[in-house]
This record gives structure tokens, sequence and C-alpha cells, in this order.
């Protein structure tokens, strides 16, 4: 059965909500971390209720509903969300109270929503959805675990209507730790200028893209999600290269069938290696464009890439910002890694 994207909705570190346009214009950052720009949430949300939310879950709740809104779907069958940290912020709120009260007359409002499924949950309380309601959190494969599972419930003609999402955030306290794991550069670098700068780490990131998936044919569809591919440590190059060429052949497609890649190229001299080894081998000679200078990078940053490849097809155009290549993609791959541990394939192409 097929699956289409009927709509899709993000918000991220550049204006990619509402009606603003696709990357008309970018926003440009100077440091090592970018932070989402937040809507008028009371557009989407029960003003009561925001003072609530956290910065995730925020996101997540207005994505999801804009998302329905643009598909003029009132109530999805399934909701299915992938996040790799969950909700940090209460994470971080409820930890510091048990210190601060010395774990006496703790509020449990923090506690409460310090689960990786609030998200998802949130959104059905919002909806009243009884519907099937699950949450992946399998770190860098989170996402496109969640996007697997929503293929199966339409392949098993479960519904055909299901809403899928990716989120996380990047809060101070994960931001400071990560850092000192050396994920991200020593220097302040412009994200729009990230990938000149040759050295040792990455630009931190957060963001949150819903997507309604359909296996109804419809002239307002997006784009068709033709199939979604997970591998876990691959040995070499070699190793990745079967992997992308037995993913292709199983949708009866060659390398050359594809007319663009979005690639997980982040800055960072070593996660970038495996893209510039098959930039001159499997890959040589293909339109390739980047993503994570415009979002950062943060387990779940491939929903970013795939609703940027929707809307790519969508307009049968590439912003410039992405790639220098002059393409009107009908097929684009999303080839993405995190930490060189999980990866990941998707395949979109036009209706």
């Amino acid at each position: 059965m097929k699956a289409y994207i009927r709509a899709a909705s993000c918000i991220s570190p550049q204006n990619t909500f509402g009606d603003v346009g696709f990357l008309i214009t970018p926003v440009e950052t100077t440091g090592i971390r970018l932070t989402a720009i937040e809507p008028d949430y009371k557009a989407f949300i029960d003003p009561k209720q925001i003072r609530r939310m956290s910065h995730i879950i925020k996101m997540g709740v207005a994505a999801a509903q804009d998302c329905l809104n643009k598909s003029n779907v009132e109530m999805p069958g399934a909701v299915i969300t992938g996040t790799a940290f969950g909700c940090l912020e209460d994470t971080v709120s409820f930890l510091t109270r048990i210190i601060e009260m010395h774990e006496e007359m703790l509020p449990p409002t923090a506690f409460i929503q310090t689960t990786h499924n609030t998200v998802a949950a949130q959104i059905a309380l919002m909806l009243k959805c009884h519907n099937y309601n699950n949450t992946f959190v399998h770190k860098g494969a989170s996402f496109e675990n969640a996007l697997t599972d929503g293929l199966m419930l339409l392949n098993e003609n479960e519904t055909n209507n299901i809403l899928v999402g990716g989120t996380d955030e990047l809060t101070d306290t994960s931001f400071t730790i990560l850092n000192r794991l050396g994920l991200y550069k020593r220097k302040p670098v412009s994200n729009l200028s990230l990938f000149s700068d040759e050295s040792k780490g990455t630009i931190g990131g957060e963001g949150a893209a819903f997507f309604l998936l359909s296996s109804d044919l419809s002239s307002n569809n997006l784009v068709e999600l033709n199939g979604v591919k997970t591998f876990y440590k691959p040995v070499d190059n070699a190793g990745i290269e079967k992997k992308v060429i037995a993913f292709l052949s199983t949708h009866s497609l060659q390398i050359g069938d594809i007319d663009l890649i979005i690639t997980g190229k982040n800055g960072d001299i070593k996660n970038d290696a495996v893209y510039q080894q098959l930039s001159y081998s499997l890959f040589v000679d293909k339109p390739m464009a980047n993503y994570k200078h415009l979002c950062g990078e943060y387990p779940t940053s491939s929903s970013f890439a795939l609703w940027v490849a929707a809307n790519c097809i969508k307009n049968a155009e590439v912003p410039a910002i992405i790639t220098d290549e002059n393409v009107q993609p009908k097929r684009i791959l999303i080839y993405n890694h995190y930490q060189n541990i999980y990866h990941s394939l998707m395949l979109v192409s036009s209706c």
C-alpha cells in the first residue's frame, strides 16, 4: 500500500512555522547553539494550559495541531511520536526540587510531565483522541522508528490517517552536559558558514516536526513516502553503500534514479567523513544538500530533513541555503546518521 504525507508542520530555529514561505530568509545565529523560534501558542493551545506546559510540549502540541489543520483532519487514527531525550526541562525541574525541598512536599506536575510520552499524551488529551498512541525512545533512530510504525499501521489497514512527529529540546543543563562530552564546537561559529569551519564538534539544535500520513491519494498530498530504513553501527563505508543500494533496490530503483540526496552533514570533521567519502563513490555526480546548519544537531533532526524534502518536491525547487545545485527534484533520498551509530534512510517522491 502506498503512503503519502498529506501535511507537515515544523517548529525550528528557522522561520518554518505558519505561512512564512519555504526557507526564504534564513536565520543566522553566531554561537554553538540554535534555539527554536516559538510561535504564538495561544492560537493552538488553551491559554490556561500553556502555563503548565514546558518548552517541548508546547512545540509538539502546536506543530501537531497545525499539521492537522493543514490536512483538514480533526481526529487522526493514531498519534505516534519519536524523541530521544523527552521532556528535559521538566526532568531537570523535578530533580532540582527533590534536592531543594529535601524530598518532601514535591509538586506533582513536573514529575508527571517528565515521561517521554508526554507530548503524544498531551496531543491525545487536547484532541480527546482515544486511538492508538505510542512514543519511540530509541536515541538517534527515534523518529525513524515512529515513522516505520506509522507505515506499518497503514499497511495493516488499521487507519488511513496517522499523525507522526519527532521532537527534542535543548535545555541549558543538557547543553552543558553535551558540551562537556565534546559534541559542540569550542569557538562560536555562524550557523550559515558551519561547513566552512573544518574543526571538531557541531552546533546544538532542537525542534518539532509533525506529519499527517495517509493512504488516500489526493491532490492535497505533499509527497509520497516510499520507505524508511535504519541500521546500526555499520562496519565501514562499503557496508553503508550496500545498505543504500539494497534499500533502493527494494523500490526498484538505482542511485541514478535519485534527483537529490539530503545528508546529515553537521560541520564536525569526524561526523562528516562518512558523507565526504560517499560523495566520491556512490553519491558521485549526484546533487547533494545539507540541513543541519539550519536546525542544529539533535537526535530527531531527521524530522526536519523530511519536512525540507517534502517542501522541496511540492514546491519544485530547492532553496539555495541548502544547496548550490540547480535542481527540481521529483525523488529525494535522505541519509542521516547520529554520532555514526544510528543510521537512517528515507525516500520520498512526487505523487
